[in-house]
């Protein structure tokens, strides 16, 4: 099983990947063990979902990552 996620780092910034372990990947992002989040203070898990393979996860984390703001906080509010 396959993981997409969305941390917002700072309460401006978000970011967007996929992981097959997602409990250890964001306790690594909490310890600034990941090369993008380190450099922020506060860094929240905000929105997750699951995929039954790595591929349809890639392909979730590319749409995602072409829209803007408004659409993410609109997927985030919506669960």
């Amino acid at each position: 099983m396959w993981y997409l996620y969305i941390l917002l780092c700072d309460n401006k910034t978000f970011y967007i990947d996929i992981t097959n372990h997602l409990q250890a990947r964001i306790k690594e992002h909490g310890d600034g063990r990941s090369f993008f989040t380190k450099k922020f203070k506060d860094v929240e898990l905000v929105h997750q979902e699951w995929h039954p393979t790595k591929t349809s996860a890639e392909k979730r984390k590319e749409q995602i990552e072409g829209w803007n703001n408004d659409q993410k906080l609109e997927l985030i509010k919506k669960g």
